[in-house]
This record gives structure tokens, C-alpha cells and sequence, in this order.
């Protein structure tokens, strides 16, 4: 391979290692292409980049965008999987797929500068809320308050009009 080309392919790993929320290096040997392509078709809908791509060049890349400790993770057949928005998306459709096939292994994770190793984690990263459903779960958690204080007036409000009701006709 042309050392130009080596280049262009560590710039752009570079850029999807810092651009990236979540990133998934998962050990696919043993996949048939059948496997493989289906694998690929269910990253693309949930908006996944899986990508294979040579591992020096992708240890260049990763420590020219600041991730260490990937040595030991880099090793073998590896596939990368870049998450566009939701870090948590590459590790729900790997759970999914795994339902129906033993391969791909998660190696490690890297999500919001934080690396996870090993696929035992994989089942706890799959079970993480997006930052879209943790803010939905904050909303309703801070209107319920509101809702209860809103609630319990208007139901007081009846109360005190008929308590003012009742004196004003003993008044009469």
C-alpha cells in the first residue's frame, strides 16, 4: 500500500476516532459473508460505521486522536464501529445480532473517553439510556412535582370553595 494512502487512511480514522461518541473494536473472525453483510446492514440502520481497517494503522490513528491503551486491543481481525450519535447504538445491535450468532466478540469499547475491555461488558453497555433518553426520563421526573402541586390545588381549590360555600350559607 502507498505510504499516500496509508496517510489518507490514518487522517480519516483520526477523525472518526475524535468525532465518534461511541466506538466498538469487536473481534468478527470466524463470520461467514452472509453474516458479515447482515452485521453491516443493521449498523447502517441504527447509523453505524463498521469499518475494518489495518490494525498499525489504526494505532496511529487512535493515539494521534488522543485514545491510549490499545495495543493489546488491536490485535487479530479487528472491525471498528463508529457510532454517529448514540454511543450506546454499536453495543445494542451487536446484543441484537448475537441473539442469533456467537460472533461479533466485543474487544473493547471507547465511549466518552472512557474504555471498557472485554465482552462481558457488552450486555451493560447494550442497557445504557441514549443522552436522548436520559434527558426525556429528567423531564418527566421534574414535571411530576409540578403536576402533583397542580393537581393537588385544584382539588383543594374545590374543597375551599365549597368550605366557603357552606360558611357564607350558615352565615345567611
Amino acid at each position: 500500500m502507498a505510504t499516500e494512502n496509508k496517510i489518507k487512511i490514518v487522517e480519516a480514522s483520526e477523525q472518526r476516532f475524535k468525532n465518534s461518541p461511541g466506538i466498538y473494536f469487536t473481534n468478527y473472525t470466524g463470520m461467514n459473508v452472509v453474516q458479515a453483510t447482515e452485521l453491516r446492514k443493521q449498523f447502517r440502520e441504527k447509523n453505524v460505521q463498521f469499518t475494518v481497517v489495518k490494525n498499525t494503522l489504526s494505532k496511529i490513528a487512535a493515539k494521534n486522536a488522543g485514545i491510549d491503551g490499545l495495543d493489546d486491543i488491536l490485535l487479530g481481525q479487528v472491525g471498528i464501529a463508529f457510532s454517529d450519535d448514540d454511543p450506546t447504538s454499536p453495543a445494542k445491535v451487536i446484543k441484537e445480532f448475537r441473539k442469533k450468532n456467537d460472533k461479533p466478540i466485543l474487544k473493547a469499547a471507547h465511549i466518552e473517553e472512557s474504555l471498557y475491555f472485554g465482552d462481558e461488558n457488552l450486555s451493560a453497555l447494550a442497557d445504557l439510556k441514549s443522552k436522548d433518553e436520559l434527558i426525556g426520563d429528567i423531564i418527566t421526573l421534574l414535571q411530576s412535582p409540578a403536576k402533583n402541586v397542580i393537581s393537588s390545588l385544584q382539588s383543594g381549590g374545590n374543597k375551599l370553595s365549597g368550605i366557603v360555600k357552606a360558611l357564607e350559607e350558615r352565615a345567611n
